[in-house]
């Protein structure tokens, strides 16, 4: 079944992008309430909750969310990471409910992997509890999100000390407490990306063998997802950068040197998306390597948009605060939570013995 998400209104954008502002002078690192809000209202977190969505349409839903504010993007990103699992790799009967709330607009959903680190916490694990179910103990990291979301997808160890990689559907309402003490940064604040302590929430669902998140197709879906959201983000530099040089109205070669640069990087965007899209939808045997090679290059077209930008703009909107300042200390660390480089060197290693199917015989 395919369904395609509903269509992103420019006065939910517009209005969601204000809020965002709002909420990053703030600085105080609360989930963004308002911008969701006004996200729920428009229907777009219950893309996908009556079956899989269309990959390239729900991929540029993210983008344009994004290009409004990169951080409730991100939380976009995650949320509808979760709905997809939910949908194919949940038993209907815990599933059904849940995603009947998502259509409601009752349920805010994450996907939340990362350990602390050293002198953070005991990393999250799995104890049994008096009544028989499963709980949560112990410390995540980057849970973009906290504190606005309702459930997420946990990925814990299966016992104090026990190896990770056990995926668990915790209930984030209860024996959670979220420490916004610990991201201090300006870049992704919008994001809520904190600390958070369990001390036993309840597991509604724990997978019965590792390494279930990262199953394909739906682990390669996720990671275009957080591409077309830097994506969505260097489409508003590049739309600031285009107004700000417009108002100087001079005819400068540097200039339009620039502007072409960015959109030669704009274009990559496009077409590595498509094709990662196409990938997705395939299934194909060598899926993970062209996502990754997909998610690189948006990586990398993303840092010409901030660096052209930045070298074409001068000092004076990064000094002064705004839109283009905003985004880019939001892209630059959000790119920084994604090392791609191990994925890119195993490509490249595979490739040199096993030989690339998409190689032609140049002769």
């Amino acid at each position: 079944m395919t369904m395609t998400p509903c269509p992103v209104d420019d006065g939910v954008l517009e209005r969601v992008r204000s809020l965002m502002d709002e909420h990053d002078d703030l600085a105080d690192g609360t989930f963004p309430y308002p911008a969701w809000d006004e996200l729920v209202v428009s229907g777009i977190p219950a893309t996908g909750a009556d079956g899989a969505a269309d990959v390239a349409d729900e991929l540029a839903l993210v983008r344009e969310v994004s290009r409004a504010d990169v951080s409730l993007g991100r939380i976009l990103d995650g949320h509808l990471n979760a709905v997809q699992r939910l949908v194919e790799q949940l038993p209907r009967d815990v599933a059904e409910p849940e995603l009947a709330a998502v259509r409601d607009g009752r349920l805010a959903l994450g996907v939340w992997g990362a350990d602390p680190g050293p002198q953070e916490g005991e990393p999250a694990h799995l104890e049994g509890s008096d009544d028989g179910t499963l709980r949560v103990t112990g410390v995540k990291t980057f849970c973009s999100g906290a504190g606005g979301l309702h459930r997420a997808f946990v990925l814990v160890r299966d016992r104090a000390g026990g190896r990770p990689g056990t995926l668990a559907y915790v209930d984030l309402t209860d024996r959670v407490v979220v420490d916004r003490t610990w991201f201090r940064g300006a870049g992704m604040r919008g994001s809520a990306s904190h600390r958070v302590v369990f001390s036993g929430a309840r597991v509604l669902w724990a997978a019965d063998r590792p390494g279930t998140l990262l199953q394909q197709p739906w682990f390669a879906q996720d990671g275009l997802r957080t591409a077309a959201g830097w994506a969505g983000g260097a489409d508003r530099v590049l739309a600031e950068t285009l107004a700000r040089l417009r108002g100087r109205g001079r005819d400068d070669d540097l200039d339009g040197l620039a502007v072409a640069r960015m959109l030669q990087a704009r274009r990559s965007l496009d077409l590595w998306l498509r094709h990662g899209a196409e990938a997705v939808t395939d299934a194909g045997p060598t899926l993970a390597d062209e996502v990754t090679l997909a998610r690189s290059a948006v990586a990398s077209a993303v840092r010409t948009t901030l660096d052209t930008a930045a070298e074409v703009l001068g000092s004076r909107p990064y000094a002064a605060g705004g839109a283009v300042e905003r985004t880019t200390r939001d892209l630059r660390t959000y790119l920084l939570q994604h090392r791609l480089e191990p994925l890119l060197v195993r490509v490249g290693r595979s490739t040199l013995v096993e030989g690339d199917r998409g190689e032609r015989d140049p002769s």
